[in-house]
């Protein structure tokens, strides 16, 4: 059975987070709050721990796990070495929406790392979680607390949707801040690369340490024989039950366009789910209406998204309407996830519907 454990965020109760703590010491699997995303943790030295998390997900075996640390310390456990830039990122940018790709100690069981000699190490900022790797005194693996494919949690109540009865404990943190997974940065390579957009930007990353690519598997379909370096990159992700189509091009000709998709699609007698902004929202008369966020502040879109299609799903859409973003700052998360939400289906303005 499913312990849930109500815990403030603010000022966490030291004695709910060492029951937590007790259950990752033992082996077991604790859902918990981070500012990105809740994710479901297990104790990264205990493989047996760590293969629950692939069954309770239903994730495949080749998409690797990010390991959350509380100390630096602990860092050097985990790696081979740690370069000048990522010690750099790790002063700025920790603890934070940040994850750094390392050459693997030999203490890191390659059930983390998809049998890679790489691992992805983060340390969050949410107090909660930050405790509760402290108090384990172990780091802890840990992926997004959903079924895999599904849109990511970002409060307690769409963790225990997915995965009651599957996870030891879950612990109710409240709403995560960021909405959007870390940015995940590989240092493995001469020039890092970013694997996955997040709250830590492309200019944000630039700005501190230079010369920064994009993986251009990021805004497309990836190959099937895609080996993963990081989490979302090679499989469909973020989806609801409903098929999603991002719609293309000028706002004003978007929204016509959203219009006359959705007349058609009731047509049909399907039901219309549309995903608008605030400066949009008004201008839909039919359909399901819910608006993600506010353009002027992209970071309400990157935290609204996964719960918006959370939502999308309870109404019982068929189909599913989004308009599209800018590819800028944060924009590059938000489109990244979108993409995949959408499996790469794209509907131009001028275009029909495929």
């Amino acid at each position: 059975m499913t312990k849930i454990v109500r815990v403030n965020k603010n000022n966490p109760e030291i004695e709910l987070i060492d029951f937590a703590a007790k259950v990752i010491k033992e082996g077991g699997l604790v859902a918990f709050p981070t500012e990105t995303v809740y994710g479901i943790g297990a104790n990264s030295f205990n493989e047996e721990a760590i293969k629950k998390i692939f069954i309770a997900k239903g994730r495949p075996q080749d998409n690797p796990l990010i390991v959350h640390i509380a100390e630096l310390e602990q860092i050097y456990d985990l790696v081979k070495e740690v370069p000048q830039k990522a010690k750099t990122l790790m002063k700025k940018f920790w603890p934070g929406p940040l994850t750094l790709i390392f050459k693997k100690s030999q203490k890191v069981p390659y059930v983390n790392t998809a049998g890679m000699d790489t691992v992805a190490i983060r340390m969050p900022s949410n107090t909660i979680a930050h405790l509760l790797i402290k108090r384990a005194e172990v780091p802890i693996s840990a992926p997004s607390a959903n079924v895999s494919g599904k849109p990511s949690p970002t409060d307690a109540s769409h963790v225990i949707e997915d995965l009651y009865g599957k996870v030891d404990v879950i612990i109710d943190g409240g709403k995560c801040d960021v909405g959007v997974e870390s940015t995940v940065l590989d240092l493995t390579e001469k020039v890092p690369v970013i694997l996955r957009p997040g709250a830590v930007t492309l200019e944000m990353l630039r700005e501190v340490i230079g010369n920064v690519e994009v993986d251009p598997s990021l805004l497309k379909k990836p190959q099937e024989d895609l080996k993963p370096k990081s989490p979302g990159m090679k499989y469909k992700h973020y989806s609801p039950n409903a098929e999603v189509y991002i719609v293309t091009g000028d706002l004003e000709k978007v929204v016509k366009k959203i219009q006359e998709l959705t007349e058609e699609q009731l047509k049909y007698g399907k039901k219309v789910g549309i995903m608008a902004t605030v400066q949009t929202s008004t201008q839909y008369e039919k359909g399901e209406i819910i608006v993600v966020g506010d353009r002027n502040r992209p970071e309400t879109i990157a935290k609204n998204l996964f719960e918006v299609l959370r939502q999308f799903d309870k109404k019982g859409v068929d189909v599913i309407f989004a308009e599209s973003f800018e590819y800028d700052n944060i924009g590059l998360a938000i489109m990244n996830r979108l993409e995949k939400a959408a499996g790469y289906k794209e509907i131009s303005a001028e275009g029909e519907l495929p």
